[in-house]
This record gives structure tokens, C-alpha cells and sequence, in this order.
């Protein structure tokens, strides 16, 4: 082990709970041009379907190109024709017994639950595994109900991962399922739906409804008994190919079918059961509401479910026609960033020329706070792109975001980092403050937000730390800056002022040495030290890019972190990192995947079963194999 070298990180956040906005009336959208990455997006909603449809037309023939939209597809097509035509849960003998201590989803956020492959409430162990539900019992270490999801959903048994949310005797299973591609239609584009099934646990699980939106699935947060679930979709619209002509004409044919296209084409359309019934909708105009910047290329919407009830219903959708890949939940927020896509400027009148614009990230803010429908407060963007969800921190009335602009690669990269703060001002997000200028020739590997400071990993060659002070949103100021070989592409906060990072160490050149796992000491925000290295030669943790993959018990300072297909226990002490041993799954099972603790057993899972194990020993207990 290594002891006293200098650890990297940065910052420092403001926070943020939004006001809400009046309606705002309609406006004509923007003119296609050049965007101003300082503008703050405010939505607006619609007063008709038929300003809804003008509008949508509008933006759309801006962004249409001679090859279709900005990614290139001939067709935009992102949906079916799903619109054309008692509550509470009952008590079961398991879940009446006592639950034991146990380990959560490794979240961002406390009170905003995550998606995942495993959850547990200490009374069961609930997993999905190609395409069957199983509920183990912990305390008997035993299979005690399975449900085959693929009868009712015949495309799990295609091998699509499936992630859980769990509330009392109720399951949600959260699913991508595709690519399709809609019969009968030349050129027509892969598409993806998201497919969410309601299990009843108690008792013999049993499938209780489902929903299905084609899209996809860009994420999902779940406080107290409510699921909301957000899926982007994009319009149906299928345009001409013609292999010869010119690109004017081509824009100009591309044109003509946007023209004609009606609000149904861009509107979301879902179906959803329960027991025998069918139903199916789309969102109506008056749910849909837009920025003045858009592309009329991208919907987002919010679905909301009730995990206490007996079906899922039509989710109480609302739309908003932007776009966003990053979903950044907290106990009575939900926001979705994304950044700003490709712009067309226009040339002569028969066609147009497509031109990157500036990076810029756009921040919308819903109001979580209270059951049901989640309420549009206010919108906002930064300059740059996020890294994911832990990018962005919501504290004492301010969200904090860190970005990344510019180039990282080449000869002569130009790329730079920063953390803006942002407050809430009417239905905007505006700029309080920021310190820019980080990692020149760098970006952005990890960040994470403790109180009135952050700390964020940068990296190129080396791996840059920087601490700054966002105490003060109007005057944020850098406070320390350190290097070290390598970097952490997840940062974890210990007790008493500790932060544990993992990722890669490198050498100087920038090279990668295999996985490194860091101890920091930051309780001096202006100096931060290395305490202690644990390293392992040519290996790598699927934590870098999967969170959930990660278990801490700050009780025992037990870490589980997976190294290769193995997880490898660790304990971390207060200036220490020791190794207690490896836990495997035998046979052709592929990687383990999670790791949960309930009462003093560590339970494993894998594509092959679910091992317990002794967690201060790692000592094999029981092998429950997937049958």
C-alpha cells in the first residue's frame, strides 16, 4: 500500500428547491438560427392541439436535414398505433415476519429510490433473471416464488436486462425491450419501447397489469409508494428515400411530410392492462409543454405510478418536447438534463446546412413532493455536458452542476471543466456564480457534491484535484488543487470526512495500470490527502460505470466491489484499506452483479444464482443456482 500521497477532487455546490411558474401563454417557436448557450429554456404550454401542431411542424422542418434528423434515419419513427382505438396490497405470511437490517440500492440521492437488478426489504430478496421473477427468502436461504415474466411479455426471453422498484408487496419491473422495426415500412428505423410489469409479491407472485410506451427508457425515481418513470420518444415520421437528387431536394421532400403530419405523430401514444382489461391513449395537448429552443425531434415524458395499488392505470403522463438522456432525482425533485442536440441553420430557401452548435446542457425541474402527477417549475442550462447524474446537486435552495466543454482528444485539446450555480427565479433557472478554467485539456471522470463542497476528478495524463468552496453561490472560489497518476470514476463519501475513490491508476503518460481503490482525507477542503491504495495490476471494477454495483456498510467499513466476474471484499478503516477476500460464482455464470447485505449475511447474485456469504470471512454459506 501507499500512504500520504495527494488525492485529486473539486469543489463545492450550491443547492437548489424550485418555486413554481404560472402557465405562461403560447409564442411562436424561435426562428432556426444559431442558439445562445447562456439561454435559459422556460417551458410553455399549449392553449390547442392545433397551436400544439403548428409549432411542432415548425420546429421539426428546422431540424430536418436531406438524410432525416440529426442522427441520420430516414425516418423518425418512435412509437405503434397503441392509441388507435381496488387499492392496497394484501398481507402475506412472509410479509408479516419481522425484517432484518439490510443493505439499499447505492443511490445518489437519500429518498429517491433507483432502479435496479436486485432489491430487498429484508424480508425477501427479489431478482430478475432471463425473463423469471424469483423472491428468495434470506432467513431460510431458499427459493420461496417465481413468476415467468415472459408469458406475459414473450420479449424477456430475448435476454433484456430487467431492473425492480419494490414497495411493500408490489414489484415493478422496468424493461427496454427492442430493437424492432415497424412492418411494412422502407427504411424504417430500429425501435425501442419500454415495458413496465406490476407483480404481486404476496403470496404466489402474479402479474397484476402492465404498460408500454415505445420509446426508450431514460431512467426512473421512486419516493414513498410513487414510481415516476420517464421515457423519450421521438415522432413518427417516415420520409422518402431517394438515392438520387440533390440534398435541396431531399430536405424539401422531408419537409413535405412534415407538413402534413398530424399532432398524433409527435404526441406519445401507450397501452396499459389490467387483468383482463385493455386500454390505450395518448397524451393530450394539454399535458405537453415546450422550451422556446427545440427541435421538434424529441419528447420527454413523466409517468407517475402508485406501487400501493392493484393496476398501474394510464400513469397521469405529461409531456415536454425536449430532450434528455440524465434523469437527477432528490425526495421532491426530478430533474432531467440532456444536452442540447445538433442545430440546422438554413440556408437557401430549397434546403439546409447542419452545423454543430455550441455544447450546451438544458435542466428541466419538475416538483416531486407530493404524490401523483409531478408539477413543471422551472428550466435552465449551463455551458458543456455532464458526465451522469452525480454532476448535478440540489442543496439549500440551489442546484450545482459540473460540466465539461470543448475537446478532450487530440494534438491540441481544448476542453475545460466548471461548476455553475444555479437559483430558481420565476419559471428560470439563473446563474448565481461559477468557477471555470478546470483541468485545462481535460474532462470530467467523477464528481461528487457533499454539503457546500464538491469534489471532482479530471483527467487526460494526470489526475488533476481540485477543491472548491460553493458555500457562497455568488462567489464560488477554488480552495486546493492536487495531482495523482490515474483517476476515480466513482467517488463514495465515508465518515469522518473521508471519500473512498475507485477507477484506474496510470502511469505518467496517461497509460492505465489497472484498478485502483483511493482513500482520501478532505476534512480540509484546501489540502485533501491520499490516505491509503489498494491496487490491482491489468483489472478493472464494473463500478466505473455501473454504481449500483457498489456496497458499503459504514458500520463495519465492509466495501464489496466487483474486480473482473469476482466481487472482492475490502475494509476500510480510518487511515486503512485491507483486503478480506473474494467471493466467485462457479460455472459459466458471467460476472456477479450486485452485492446486498441483509442482517449479517452478504448475499451475491449473478445471471447463475445467489451466493451468501460471511461477510468478515468471506466464507461460502449456502449457493442458491438459478434453475
Amino acid at each position: 500500500m501507499t500512504r500520504g500521497a495527494p488525492i485529486f477532487a473539486v469543489g463545492t455546490l450550491a443547492a437548489l428547491t424550485l418555486l413554481g411558474g404560472s402557465a405562461i401563454p403560447a409564442v411562436p417557436p424561435d426562428p432556426p438560427g444559431p442558439r445562445q448557450p447562456t439561454a435559459a429554456p422556460v417551458l410553455v404550454s399549449y392553449d390547442s392541439c392545433a397551436e400544439a401542431l403548428a409549432g411542432l411542424r415548425a420546429a421539426a422542418a428546422a431540424s430536418v436535414g436531406p438524410w432525416g434528423f440529426g442522427d441520420g434515419w430516414r425516418t423518425g419513427a418512435a412509437f405503434s398505433e397503441a392509441a388507435k382505438g381496488a387499492s392496497g396490497s394484501r398481507a402475506s405470511a412472509q410479509s408479516a415476519q419481522p425484517a432484518q437490517e439490510h443493505s439499499t440500492t447505492n443511490v445518489h440521492e437519500a429518498g429517491a429510490d433507483e432502479p435496479d437488478l436486485v432489491k430487498t426489504d429484508g424480508r425477501r430478496i427479489v431478482t430478475v433473471t432471463r425473463g423469471v421473477l424469483r423472491v428468495v427468502d434470506p432467513a431460510a436461504r431458499r427459493e420461496t416464488g417465481r413468476l415467468d415474466l415472459t408469458r406475459t411479455m414473450p420479449e424477456l426471453s430475448w435476454g433484456e436486462q430487467a431492473n425492480l422498484l419494490l414497495h411493500g408487496d408490489r414489484a415493478l419491473v422496468l424493461t427496454q425491450v427492442g430493437p424492432e422495426m415497424q412492418p411494412a415500412t422502407r427504411g424504417a428505423r430500429p425501435r425501442t419501447a419500454p415495458r413496465l410489469i406490476l407483480v404481486d409479491l404476496a403470496g404466489t407472485p402474479r402479474v397484476l397489469g402492465t404498460y408500454r410506451m415505445d420509446g426508450n427508457l431514460v431512467d426512473a425515481r421512486q419516493t414513498g409508494s410513487t414510481a415516476r418513470v420517464v421515457v423519450r420518444t421521438g415522432p413518427r415520421l417516415v420520409f422518402p428515400y431517394a438515392e438520387r437528387g440533390t440534398d435541396a431536394t431531399r430536405t424539401a421532400a422531408n419537409r413535405a411530410v412534415i407538413a402534413t403530419a398530424g399532432v398524433e405523430a409527435w404526441l406519445p401514444a401507450y397501452e396499459w392492462t389490467a387483468g383482463a382489461e385493455r386500454h390505450a391513449g395518448r397524451v393530450g395537448c394539454d399535458r405537453l409543454s415546450r422550451p422556446p429552443a427545440w427541435s421538434g425531434t424529441s419528447m420527454l415524458t413523466v409517468l407517475s405510478f402508485d406501487l400501493g395499488r392493484d393496476r398501474l392505470g394510464d400513469g397521469d403522463p405529461v409531456s415536454v418536447a425536449a430532450d434528455a438522456t440524465t434523469a437527477y432525482g432528490t425526495g421532491s425533485s426530478l430533474y432531467l438534463a440532456g444536452e442540447r442536440p445538433e442545430t440546422t441553420r438554413p440556408g437557401p430557401p430549397s434546403g439546409g446546412v447542419r452545423r454543430r452548435g455550441p455544447q450546451v446542457t438544458e435542466i428541466h425541474r419538475f416538483d416531486t413532493g407530493a404524490p401523483g402527477r409531478p408539477r413543471y417549475v422551472a428550466s435552465g442550462s449551463v455551458p458543456g455536458s455532464l458526465v451522469n447524474q452525480y454532476a448535478l446537486s440540489e442543496w439549500q435552495g440551489h442546484l450545482r452542476v459540473a460540466t465539461t466543454t470543448g475537446d478532450t482528444w487530440g494534438a491540441r485539446p481544448t476542453s475545460e471543466s466548471a461548476v455553475h450555480v444555479l437559483r430558481p427565479d420565476g419559471g428560470t433557472l439563473v446563474s448565481t456564480g461559477a468557477v471555470t478554467g478546470l483541468g485545462p485539456g481535460e474532462r470530467i471522470y467523477s464528481v461528487r457534491f457533499l454539503g457546500g463542497s464538491a469534489y471532482m476528478v479530471t483527467f487526460r495524463l494526470t489526475d488533476p484535484l481540485y477543491a472548491v468552496d460553493l458555500r457562497d453561490p455568488t462567489a464560488p472560489r477554488v480552495t486546493g488543487e492536487l495531482k495523482i497518476t490515474g483517476y476515480s470514476a466513482y467517488l463514495h463519501p465515508l465518515p469522518e470526512g473521508r471519500l473512498l475513490g475507485v477507477g484506474q491508476e496510470a502511469d505518467r503518460r496517461g497509460r492505465t495500470q489497472g484498478l485502483q481503490v483511493s482513500l482520501f482525507d478532505v476534512r480540509d477542503p484546501a489540502r485533501p490527502s491520499r490516505l491509503d491504495q489498494w491496487h490491482v495490476p491489468r483489472a478493472y471494477s464494473a463500478l466505473e460505470h455501473d454504481t449500483h454495483a457498489f456496497l458499503h456498510h459504514p458500520e463495519t467499513g465492509l466495501v464489496a466491489l466487483p474486480v473482473g466476474d469476482d466481487v472482492r471484499l475490502l475494509r476500510v478503516s480510518g487511515t486503512d484499506i485491507g483486503e478480506v477476500g473474494t467471493v466467485s460464482h462457479t460455472g459459466p455464470s458471467g460476472p456477479v452483479l450486485r452485492s446486498l447485505l441483509v442482517g449479517d449475511v452478504l448475499w451475491t447474485v449473478s445471471a447463475a444464482g445467489l451466493r451468501a456469504t460471511d461477510p468478515a470471512t468471506a466464507r461460502s454459506l449456502d449457493w442458491l443456482p438459478v434453475t
